[in-house]
């Protein structure tokens, strides 16, 4: 997935973070769906004066507000993300449309025969943006003094932690050019994780890490802000960021020491802060942007103007976004006030397997697709995205929730839930079935109407759903602090590589949101339980990291996703198709549901 995607600004593939992709805290992560499922990962390209006729060689592409830093170890937010990740490269970069893994800052690497030493090789006379030497330096410090370091919150830490000790890899330096990682067990995802990890100039940033402030923590913490001028950004992509307007625009030129020279090809390349996705759509139809991503209620518009337009609609099959509920599972008590998260009536109802089934197979998601995504969607039935190669699909046997609202009464039956007079539903000692449904509707509407949805939906089957949407914050702070929630409607963001996801199914994971454990500064939730499935859930993800061979990969996240599905800890829904209109004068693009549309910015030109 993605889903957590979790993405820090250099804990993904560079230049798949344009995709809006990506791995990281809750905020990110929630962060990045909503850049993904409400917009469906839109781009765009307008000039900023509203002219129509866009100035030679510049693309002009749009993010919807300022970004919260510089720091691309403490990027929180998705506009930071996009923004850095034009200017930091990892060591492994990964083809937008095969996925396939393709040499970047080290221009090969090798594997030991039994997994557990993976070397890399710099490519010669690699240089900053500010033409100071990039060496085994910069790689070591990057993760040594970085990312393995405790004092500093990256959730790139977490992802390389390798099984169930959680240890992390040893990095030694042969040579300037040279730099080799030691791991303690076979860790499948080890590449794709560090190769596409951002490298960071120790000559710039080292003196960061060892000097403190007044609470002896690392000045690392308070460096590259938004406070600091744009000029003084060092990075090593193939673009470096020449101006910044707040509210207004992002400006970038080439690095003129980039390694793949004579890319880019395009001089100018700009995002502008447009602030809402409706003035992009409006930009795109009066020409002053070159690509968009569409939305299911764009599409019968556009394609009407597309060869008047000179744009071409790619369909790119399913996008790697999800949508999901679940239910809050958490049977355990505040530590301070000794209350339950969830009422214990409600608990028990939401831990019983047959209500949660019974709430899928209760949820018409095909019409969800016809109303939300006017027909442009498609059912996601799996934690693992459609386009990875690990997704099982309902002919290879995955099980799936096809609407069937008699087959959910018979579920709620059997779990021992009877029906009034009235046909509203109750529990075994009477109580009515009601409980309150959340999402960020407000910053997402696409969540409002399926929500909306949900509510009708089970109102059929004598539930009684009372939907809000809520404050993005507020949200966060339910599922990350208080805990006290019922059920939600939230989204990941995707990719090929599912291991990006273990803080979600790891039963101590912090991502690990329908049956939440203590933060860090907390002591243990008394009544808290892991049920078995969980934990089975859990060492699957553990095994599937440790074969190398991809049958026997496949074959475990398979065993994943009959599991996920059987227990149904989240209640998967939909996902849109990945559908791109493309102006004619872009030269070179491959749009795909994996890389999206830019993917390959390096490489594309612009015609007259």
């Amino acid at each position: 997935m993605k889903p957590y995607p979790k993405s820090n600004a250099i804990g993904i593939n560079p230049r798949q973070r344009l995709r809006r992709n990506s791995k990281s805290t809750l905020r990110l992560l929630i962060l990045l769906l909503i850049a993904a499922v409400s917009s469906i990962f839109l781009m765009g390209c307008s000039t900023l004066s509203g002219d129509t006729h866009p100035e030679k060689n510049r693309l002009v592409d749009f993010i919807l507000s300022d970004p919260k830093t510089f720091n691309p170890v403490l990027v929180g937010d998705a506009t930071s993300s996009q923004v850095l990740g034009l200017v930091f490269n990892g060591l492994l970069n990964s083809d937008g449309v095969t996925s396939e893994l393709k040499p970047e800052l080290a221009e090969k690497w090798e594997v030991s025969d039994d997994g557990l030493r993976i070397m890399f090789t710099l490519r010669p006379n690699l240089k900053w943006s500010d033409g100071a030497p990039l060496t085994a330096d910069d790689v070591l410090f990057t993760f040594q003094d970085i990312i393995f370091n405790e004092q500093i919150p990256t959730s790139s830490r977490d992802i390389l932690k390798v099984g169930k000790k959680k240890e992390l890899p040893k990095i030694e330096k042969l040579d300037d050019r040279r730099i080799a990682f030691s791991l303690s067990e076979p860790f499948a995802p080890f590449l794709r994780t560090v190769g596409g990890t951002g490298i960071l100039p120790k000559h710039i940033l080292g003196k960061t890490i060892t000097e403190t402030d007044d609470k002896k923590r690392p000045k690392f913490l308070e460096t590259w802000t938004l406070k600091t001028p744009v000029t003084e950004l060092v990075g090593n992509a193939a673009y470096t960021i020449a101006e910044y307007r707040p509210s207004e625009r992002f400006i970038f030129k080439p690095n003129p020491y980039y390694w793949n020279q004579p890319k880019p090809y395009i001089e100018k390349f700009i995002y502008q802060i447009v602030g809402s996705i409706d003035t992009a759509f409006l930009k795109f139809r009066s020409r002053e942007l070159d690509i968009y991503n569409l939305r299911g209620e764009d599409f019968q518009l556009l394609k009407r103007e597309e060869q008047r337009n000179k744009f071409k609609i790619y369909n790119n099959g399913p996008s790697t976004g999800e949508l999901f509920v679940m239910f809050n599972l958490n049977k355990g008590r505040d530590p301070k006030t000794n209350q339950p998260f969830v009422e214990p009536m409600k608990s028990k109802w939401y831990n019983d397997v047959n209500f949660r089934r019974a709430i899928a197979y209760a949820i018409d998601r095909q019409t969800m697709i016809t109303n939300t995504y006017r027909g442009l969607g498609a059912p996601q039935d799996s934690p693992i995205s459609v386009p990875s190669p690990y997704f099982l699909s309902e002919k290879e046997g995955l099980k799936t929730y096809n609407y069937d609202p008699q087959k959910a009464k018979e579920l709620l039956l059997q779990a021992g839930f009877r029906y009034n007079s009235e046909n509203k539903l109750q529990d075994a000692q009477g109580n009515p079935v009601r409980f309150t449904l959340l999402t960020n509707s407000g910053s997402n509407p696409v969540r409002g109407q399926v929500g909306t949805q949900i509510k009708n939906d089970l109102d059929k089957i004598g539930i009684a759903v009372d939907f809000t949407g809520i404050d993005f914050n507020i949200l966060v702070d339910k599922l990350d602090n208080s805990k006290q929630w019922d059920a939600i409607i939230l989204g990941f963001t995707g990719g090929v590589e599912p291991h990006g996801s273990i803080n979600l199914w790891a039963t101590d994971g912090e991502l690990h949101m329908f049956n939440k454990g203590p933060n860090p500064d907390e002591p243990s939730y008394p009544g808290r339980e892991i049920a078995p499935w969980e934990k089975e859930i859990h060492d699957l993800m553990i095994k599937a990291s440790q074969e190398i061979k991809e049958d026997k990969r496949k074959a475990v996240y398979a065993q994943y996703q009959q599991l996920v599905q059987e227990q149904l800890p989240l209640i998967h829904l939909v996902t849109p198709l990945s559908l791109v209109a493309i102006r004619d004068r872009v030269e070179g693009v491959k749009p795909s549901a994996i890389g999206g549309a830019l993917w390959n910015l390096e490489e594309l030109k612009l015609t007259e």
